[in-house]
């Protein structure tokens, strides 16, 4: 198999961002008197709805008010969620959320190869951002030869129109690259679109199925940061994932003639 990209999903694949949302969502919860605190048990489930303002709908939806009331609330979406990424972004900005360990060398692997990069999240373009240019400097969205936003497509995951979306810009078959998620839903939208999937999941979805993934672990790891059991419990060559590695387990599995039919 012949890897000319990697799409990587953001939140909880390349960082685990998730804390740093629930924050921020508590933060503009405050600033509009709403009286609401998302736990970290709490936000766990939520997560389960993809996208920041369509998981703010879901829970105005299933609280005990009046339509009414409920209408006004699901009318505040957009203005929440505008002060929600603002606190995020500060976060960000201030350093406090690292990539996973392991993105960067990988990242640097499949560059040093001449395979390209792309993003396929379901947040906002000042998010994605903000957190490249955090960990990788001003250079860090230029790394990434497309960037494919939630707010690009008509259905977020688990929809798979952000990797059909990206596949596009690329110019590329799902067969010639490999996507890299974190969650269910993220999984579903990769497997979806065709691709041979890679996940990393963290506490926000580590009790999600992950059957119809290539690849599971617990990082992508690297020199300092060694994933334990490794290799041998599901890596071959290294104690981290390393592109040649990937290029040898994605070309070990050919897509299902279900999702070669989608493309």
């Amino acid at each position: 198999m012949k890897v000319d990209a990697l799409i990587f999903d953001l939140d909880g694949t390349l960082a685990d961002t998730e804390e740093g949302h629930r924050l921020a969502f508590n933060l503009a919860f405050e600033r509009y008197r709403l009286g609401w605190t998302w736990s970290a048990d709490e936000y766990r489930g939520l997560l389960k709805t993809t996208g920041g303002k369509e998981r703010l709908g879901a829970y105005i939806t299933q609280l005990p008010v009046s339509e009414v009331e409920r209408s006004r609330l699901l009318a505040q979406v957009p203005g929440i969620h505008a002060e929600k990424t603002k606190f995020y972004s500060s976060v960000v900005n201030d350093g406090a959320i690292p990539l996973r360990h392991g993105v960067a060398r990988l990242i640097e692997e499949a560059r040093a190869a001449g395979c390209r990069l792309a993003l396929a999240s379901a947040t906002t373009a000042v998010n994605v951002d903000a957190l490249l240019i955090s960990n990788l400097g001003k250079r860090g969205p230029d790394l990434f030869s497309v960037v494919a936003c939630g707010d690009q497509v008509a259905h977020k995951k688990p929809a798979p129109d952000i990797y059909q979306l990206a596949l596009r810009r690329l110019d590329l078959p799902s067969s010639r690259a490999v996507a890299f998620e974190d969650s269910a839903n993220g999984l579903s939208a990769a497997v979806a679109a065709g691709f041979w999937t890679v996940v990393t999941p963290t506490y926000w979805t580590e009790d999600s199925d992950f059957s119809a993934a290539g690849l599971v672990l617990p990082g992508l790891g690297d020199p300092a940061h060694p994933l334990e059991g490794e290799p041998g419990r599901a890596l071959r060559s290294a104690p981290w994932l390393t592109f040649n590695e990937l290029l040898e387990r994605a070309g070990e599995t050919k897509p299902s003639l279900a999702n070669q039919a989608l493309h």
